[in-house]
């Protein structure tokens, strides 16, 4: 099995060399509603070397729903002027949930040189590791090539097939009182609550705090999605608020040797808005 994961330690001596064909990327993001741009945390200090990337700027432009997977053509042409060609081996890191998304949308596009920082920019600092300040230097553009590999993207029919015919599992990364409906979507004009059959797994279970912000291990994430019913034996679709989140999910179920997952790219941005699917919420407690 692949390990996705570099630790800091690793990460540090690696960067004493300072290699021509490893690129180390900031995604770091966040929500529209905080606003503040996390440019400006990378501006403040970041991994010495490394380069800002804007989930933003390879997020499908057209779409109606937030997040979406781009074109090939958009996402190659963003990372290649990032100095990233076919033989780069990349190294993700963020100061919160997205490496997971990034991590995905290479390997969705045909490059599996492609690891996430263990504990991100929270371990790095903690640990008292060289920070950089300033933006990114300017570097040569290089020829990436992107290629969409099949069955890595679950549609909104996808998921529709799942709860009518069963065959997958549906697991949701977004917090409790989100997928119950008991709080907002968080996104103006989306409705609240959960697909019916969904299984609400929190992405923030499969980070360890008292570590840094690891992942936790692959036991722990084992007794996540058993505690919550979850049998990730077989297909997974995953799901969250915007596509981001979820792919924690399929991150922690690759990670337990099942690579047969896929990532419903609308999530509930797109369900919330449709009014020819189903959408269920808890009864509060008392009523």
């Amino acid at each position: 099995m692949t390990n996705w994961l570099i630790q800091t330690g690793e990460l540090a001596a690696l960067l004493e060399n300072r290699p021509d064909n490893v690129v180390v990327l900031d995604c770091s993001w966040y929500l529209p509603e905080a606003g503040k741009h996390a440019k400006d945390d990378f501006a403040a200090g970041h991994i010495p070397g490394a380069r800002f990337i804007d989930l933003g700027d390879i997020s499908d432009p057209d779409s109606p729903y937030v997040n979406m997977l781009p074109a090939a053509g958009l996402f190659a042409a963003q990372v290649g002027r990032l100095g990233i060609d076919d033989e780069t081996d990349v190294i993700i890191y963020d100061g919160g949930y997205v490496s997971c998304r990034l991590w995905w949308m290479f390997r969705v596009f045909g490059h599996d040189r492609v690891r996430i920082l263990n504990g991100g920019w929270r371990k790095w600092k903690a640990e008292g590791r060289p920070i950089e300040t300033g933006e990114s230097l300017p570097t040569e553009a290089r020829t990436f090539t992107a290629r969409l590999v099949p069955g890595r993207v679950a549609t909104l029919d996808d998921v529709r097939t799942a709860i009518d015919n069963g065959g997958a599992t549906i697991v949701d990364a977004r917090t409790a009182a989100r997928f119950d409906g008991l709080e907002g979507s968080g996104y103006p004009g989306v409705a609240s609550g959960y697909m019916p059959g969904a299984i609400n797994t929190p992405w923030a279970r499969f980070f360890d705090a008292d570590r840094n912000f690891e992942f936790v291990s692959p036991e722990k994430a084992r007794t996540v999605f058993k505690d919550a019913s979850a049998d990730i034996s077989g297909d997974v679709i995953t799901t969250c608020g915007s596509g981001v989140t979820a792919c924690i999910l399929g991150f922690m179920v690759e990670q337990l040797g099942n690579p047969h997952w896929r990532l419903y790219d609308g999530s509930w941005h797109e369900w919330g808005q449709r009014e020819d699917v189903p959408k269920l919420v808890k009864e509060r407690s008392g009523s």
